[in-house]
């Protein structure tokens, strides 16, 4: 039986649009003294704060018995034994929104037993929402989508991003950023992962890759390409896991070229 997850669709549509539209409200509103940090160079504003608790407010008062893997105060427990949850990140492009850089976004995804079946992102400031249910294709503001039909990797324009890791993560990603530079037509780093890898969906961006994510980052976006006829895996090709920490998203055409460019040699540990 294929279920249409119709009815969470249309709430996570509304969630996203109505975190995503606060957001756009108060671009520019961050304040030095209200940011705080996570980590070393990890930061949160009470902006994120307050687009979570409206996406989970909408979310609980349609689905009161699901249950929420968020990145901000981590709600994972919600509703213990659901098969339903919601994997969540209220901003993506934390730091881009407190610099008033307007790339970033509100990811959603619903994981049923263990498999993501929809996700939701939006781009509040340039009015765009993705999305897509498993077998069911990619959209964006209503509109099929599909990823670049770009053959040779001389001729894409790749993504990545940087982890919140001064270390040996940042090293790594570092030489293998240089790897796909000199390949590639060029790279780019916007700043919000889940956006990112809807660009390779919609065609604006041939591939994305990384090596240190969080589900909120890519559980969504993941979904999108795959039924915008692209391809998701592993940084190194394994199976995509939505809790696996990496990924490659790619048009598909390109995957191989860009597996063997990031990890000739044995290049890396992931």
């Amino acid at each position: 039986m294929t279920f249409t997850y119709s009815n969470e669709l249309k709430v996570a549509k509304q969630a996203a649009r109505r975190a995503g539209d606060f957001l756009r409200e108060h671009l520019g509103s961050v304040r030095a003294q209200e940011v705080t940090y996570k980590g070393d160079i990890d930061i949160v504003t009470p902006y994120d704060m307050e687009a979570q608790r409206l996406v989970v407010e909408s979310i609980k008062a349609a689905f009161p018995d699901h249950s929420f893997l968020t990145e901000e105060k981590q709600e994972k427990t919600d509703a213990p034994g659901s098969a339903s949850r919601w994997i969540i990140d209220p901003l993506d492009g934390t730091t881009n929104y407190a610099s008033g850089f307007p790339y970033f976004c509100v990811s959603l995804a619903l994981e049923v037993s263990g498999q993501v079946e929809l996700g939701v992102v939006y781009a509040p400031m340039l009015n765009e929402l993705f999305h897509a249910t498993r077998g069911g294709g990619a959209f964006m503001n209503g509109l099929p989508m599909h990823a670049s039909t770009t053959p040779r990797l001389k001729d894409a324009v790749v993504s990545t991003g940087f982890p919140y890791d001064n270390g040996a993560t940042l090293q790594e990603c570092l030489r293998l950023l240089s790897r796909i530079t000199y390949t590639a037509r060029t790279s780019r780093c916007p700043g919000a992962a889940a956006l990112d890898i809807c660009y390779v969906a919609c065609g604006r961006l041939d591939a994305y890759w990384d090596i240190e994510m969080s589900p909120w980052d890519i559980a969504a976006g993941a979904l999108i390409v795959s039924e915008a006829r692209g391809r998701v895996t592993g940084v190194k090709g394994q199976p995509f896991d939505h809790l696996g920490h990496t990924i490659l998203a790619s048009n598909g055409a390109l995957h191989a070229a860009i597996l063997e460019t990031l990890w000739s040699n044995g290049n890396g540990s992931h």
